[in-house]
């Protein structure tokens, strides 16, 4: 995280003022002066550390980029399994304040600039489980790194606007959703151990990408 950019209880605090305050008299009736007072966070600080109106409301995404970067940097055993628990850590993450995250949907789902800006934020989450994947398993085709980021996005955020909207999802929804993209894409980890024994027959599903077969028969040769 840089050095510059606030706690996570800071940007909670000052995006739970911005939202509410935006709820109650209208987002361009809101000014920075009102959310910083609201927040307990002088002027000054609040624009060296979130920028405008529109940077505020994202802000908190932030934080969860930070978090997934740095779960993406511990050792996993299964890249793709790795890829799928991080979509969960954000998830997680969202629901943990679902009152924020509803008001910040229907805040966005109004406003035409909000809602280029989080097409632009969403897309960043996708992008580094690309390239998440790529760094795991080199030698894995761009495509199946590309289509596998876009098919795990996609699932979470169908998942989350769900939940949004009101409708009662668990995180478990979202796994056993995330479970069933990696079935289609043939990389699920289905937990058939080995034995030690000196030849190892595999079979593959034939979507499975040739990086991950590779890791797997390494894995069972090891």
């Amino acid at each position: 995280m840089s050095a510059n950019r606030p706690q996570a209880a800071t940007v909670d605090t000052v995006v739970t003022a911005a939202l509410d305050l935006f709820e109650a008299q209208g987002y361009d009736q809101t000014s920075v002066d009102q959310i910083a007072k609201a927040a307990g966070v002088s002027r000054s600080t609040f624009f060296r550390q979130f920028g405008g109106k529109d940077d505020v409301v994202f802000a908190d995404h932030e934080v969860v980029l930070d978090e997934l970067r740095e779960f993406f940097q511990q050792p996993h055993e299964n890249p793709w399994q790795a890829a799928t628990d991080g979509a969960m850590v954000v998830f997680r993450r969202f629901t943990s304040n679902l009152d924020v995250a509803r008001k910040r949907y229907e805040l966005v789902r109004g406003i035409p600039a909000l809602r280029e800006r989080e097409i632009v934020t969403v897309f960043r989450y996708e992008r580094m489980f690309d390239e998440y994947l790529r760094q795991a398993l080199p030698g894995l085709d761009p495509v199946d790194a590309v289509g596998f980021a876009a098919l795990i996005a996609a699932v979470h955020n169908h998942v989350l606007r769900q939940a949004l909207r009101g409708k009662r999802t668990a995180a478990a929804t979202l796994r056993t959703a995330l479970d069933d993209a990696m079935r289609r894409f043939g990389v699920h980890p289905d937990g058939h151990g080995s034995g030690r024994d000196d030849v190892v027959v595999a079979v593959f599903p034939r979507a499975m990408p040739i990086a991950e077969i590779t890791r797997r028969l390494q894995h069972e040769l090891d």
